[in-house]
């Protein structure tokens, strides 16, 4: 089927994940009459040869054997090829022409300029895939011609008798999007289609699907034209889309039923003994990412992207998502309000109620992606959504018994542990019959342990339980993704003095073990409860001289905690600033205060420091230390950070609000924070740093006016 692959030279070509050799036997398998065999050659070729969406020299080679397994209609899934050239070739053309990709043997190529003058080449066979009697062929086929036809007449043409010809929804939403997509390549195409998508979107008797595809593709080619109709037009036409008819509630919980996706989803695979049960959740959520199930999900994900920061236009667009009566359209608009209220300060307010709308009994699958989404919400956002929360956790065990979160149903477990979890971090007490239930019996206790720290005022209850899993924990496990990592969390956030024996216990054991994670994971812990720790110093003073300067920089600041003995705790910070502890020792510091003015002069060095985030904790900790005297100083140095960097945005202005009236230069830039629309801080979507770093700027505002 494939000839002439031994006379490509495939050394050097191969991306270092996969070896030479290896990409023409992918090949040659994604023909193989065996399903398994194709799957397991294309997921090679994409780990290796086209990894994360990359095109390297040995992607290129293999085009032309791609598109001959495409040509023969032997091939059990041409579609499956297509959609990898598309991919290929869509690479190729979001990339640098020029870039240069520098193979592990030094062969020096230009992939993407080689890439897409290939695929233009074959023009003509885009044309005849796109005709294919196959609908999967064509699915696969139709974006080409948007893409890689550098006959603009032609390509327009094509397209305009695609979407005449097509019967099904995804293929014509795809002739509107290739239609699009030709319109932003090609300028001289830009008048010709928009017209022809304002003429569809304003068409009445087309279908609603194809007029609101027009309407968002015109958009989204002249975003400059969006006008105050779009979202009204928009939602009117998503409402006349006609759902497929509810199913009556199931007796035992199921998917939503409208597509093979979530009907998937039901059943999951045994939990591999092997592999730490935090890091299985973590591939099973990313297998879930990106998962649709509506046809119109892409074309709205596509209008949130043209809206960008018009909040309230959003909103308004995400009420009509959540509110339509299919609940495939429900579900797919959960994580795109999760993005807008990540992403967008304003009142999510009326979204958080819309959410908890989605926390429907009969609806477990849907159910259980709205309460991650609330479970990740700062308590002050989710708030709302706190009865509803706690009306289903108790209808679930009412139904299904007290043993629900551990029930054999994949679908509602998920669903009733998200929503335990979330009402959890939302400090609710009613959480607790289910996480102490889970630490008794081991059955998921993970996803209790990270739960429980959120309970502070149940730790009479959580903490023997906490402490003993601790006790029991395997500490020669990774560090990252132990049970013990995952306890000593939710001891943080308890922060009760009374686990201090446990931890105690804890530190003898990583310490003799030599689990250096370990250790300074219980010593940063410990140094939490102050003078309550006293009665580790003894394990803690040796560590204080170890050689790794994370041990030290731990041990030093438990030290101080427990003793607040300057005259020890400072020389050894001191010694710690020309470490990569720096920041850590710096911090530490600062938190002495006064009594820490013999590090003034090497504090003072680094506020030279070519970096910013080491300017800004020297001049905090200078500031801590020295106090309102230095404030000519600190001030223009935090403003400069800022400005440089709008990821230090929280720790300036926590500095500025420990500064009082010398923080009065900076009100200008202060309010000036509030009046931004996007969130900031130091991590993107880090929406906790910035509800919080919100409420610094407005204490702040509110105590220098």
């Amino acid at each position: 089927m494939i000839n002439n692959l031994e006379d490509v030279d495939w050394s050097s070509m191969s991306h270092a994940y996969g070896s030479a050799g290896e990409v023409p036997l992918w090949l040659e398998r994604m023909a193989s009459p065996d399903p398994e065999v194709r799957e397991k050659a294309f997921s090679s070729f994409y780990s290796a040869a086209h990894h994360q969406g990359d095109v390297y020299r040995c992607t290129t080679a293999s085009i032309p054997y791609l598109f001959a397994l495409a040509d023969d209609p032997r091939t059990p899934d041409r579609a499956a090829v297509l959609a990898l050239l598309l991919s290929i070739g869509r690479a190729a053309l979001d990339r640098d022409p020029e870039g240069i990709y520098c193979s592990p043997s030094g062969d020096m190529t230009r992939p993407y300029a080689e890439t897409v003058p290939r695929m233009r080449e074959r023009a003509a066979a885009f044309e005849r895939y796109a005709a294919d009697p196959d609908p999967r062929v064509r699915r696969a086929a139709v974006p080409a011609l948007g893409l890689f036809l550098d006959d603009t007449d032609r390509a327009f043409a094509l397209l305009r008798e695609q979407l005449a010809a097509e019967s099904g929804t995804a293929e014509r939403l795809l002739v509107v999007e290739a239609a699009a997509e030709l319109a932003r390549r090609m300028p001289t195409a830009l008048d010709p289609v928009t017209t022809w998508l304002t003429d569809l979107a304003t068409e009445p008797s087309l279908d609603a699907d194809i007029r609101l595809a027009a309407l968002v593709h015109r958009a989204a080619s002249t975003p400059e034209t969006i006008g105050t109709d779009l979202v009204p037009t928009a939602t009117a036409l998503l409402h006349q889309l006609a759902p497929e008819p509810e199913e009556e509630p199931d007796a035992e919980p199921t998917a939503c039923g409208q597509c093979a996706a979530c009907t998937a989803a039901a059943t999951e695979p045994a939990p591999n003994p092997t592999v730490p049960p935090q890091l299985a959740a973590v591939f099973a959520d990313l297998d879930r990412h990106g998962r649709t199930h509506a046809p119109t999900t892409e074309l709205l994900t596509t209008l949130h992207h043209v809206l960008d920061d018009r909040v309230a236009e959003r909103t308004a667009l995400l009420t009509a998502q959540l509110t339509h009566p299919d609940r495939a359209t429900r579900h797919d608009a959960i994580p795109m309000a999760k993005n807008l209220i990540h992403t967008w300060r304003g009142d999510h307010t009326h979204l958080v109620h819309l959410l908890a709308d989605q926390l429907r009994p009969h609806d477990p699958y849907t159910t259980a992606e709205a309460a991650e989404t609330l479970g990740q919400l700062p308590p002050t956002l989710a708030e709302p959504a706190r009865q509803t929360l706690a009306t289903l956790v108790e209808a679930h065990r009412t139904t299904h018994g007290p043993t629900v979160w551990a029930s054999p149903h994949p679908l509602l477990r998920r669903a009733h542990q998200n929503a335990v979890t979330a009402l959890a971090h939302l400090g609710d007490q009613r959480a607790l019959p289910d996480l102490t239930a889970a630490l008794d019996t081991g059955a998921d206790a993970w996803r209790a342990i990270a739960a429980a720290g959120h309970l502070p005022r149940a730790a009479d209850e959580l903490l023997p339980r906490l402490t003993r899993r601790l006790a029991d924990a395997d500490l020669t496990q990774d560090w990252t993704w132990s049970e013990a990592c995952t306890l000593i969390a939710a001891l943080r956030r308890l922060n009760h003095p009374a686990a201090v024996p446990a931890l105690a216990d804890t530190l003898t054991t990583c310490v003799r073990q030599d689990q250096r994670r370990g250790t300074v994971a219980v010593l940063d812990l410990l140094a939490g409860f102050g003078t309550d720790a006293a009665s580790v110093l003894e394990s803690a003073r040796p560590l204080a001289d170890a050689e790794d300067p994370e041990l030290r920089l731990a041990a030093t600041q438990l030290l101080w905690a427990a003793e607040h003995d300057p005259a020890d705790a400072v020389p050894r910070l001191t010694g710690l600033l020309d470490t990569h502890k720096q920041s850590g020792a710096v911090e530490a510091l600062g938190r002495i205060g006064t009594p820490a003015a013999a590090a003034l002069p090497a504090l003072r060095a680094l506020l030279q420091d070519g970096y910013e985030w080491t300017r800004l904790h020297a001049a905090a900790a200078i500031h801590d230390i020295a106090g309102p005297t230095e404030s000519e100083t600190v001030v223009p140095v935090l403003l400069e950070v800022w400005e440089k960097n709008g990821a230090t945005s929280g720790s300036v202005l926590e500095c500025l609000l420990r500064m009082g009236p010398a923080a009065a230069p900076a009100l200008p830039r202060i309010r000036e924070e509030l009046t931004r629309v996007r969130r900031s801080g130091r991590n993107i979507g880090g929406i906790d740093e910035d509800e919080a770093l919100q409420h610094t700027a407005r204490a702040i505002i509110e105590r220098l006016a």
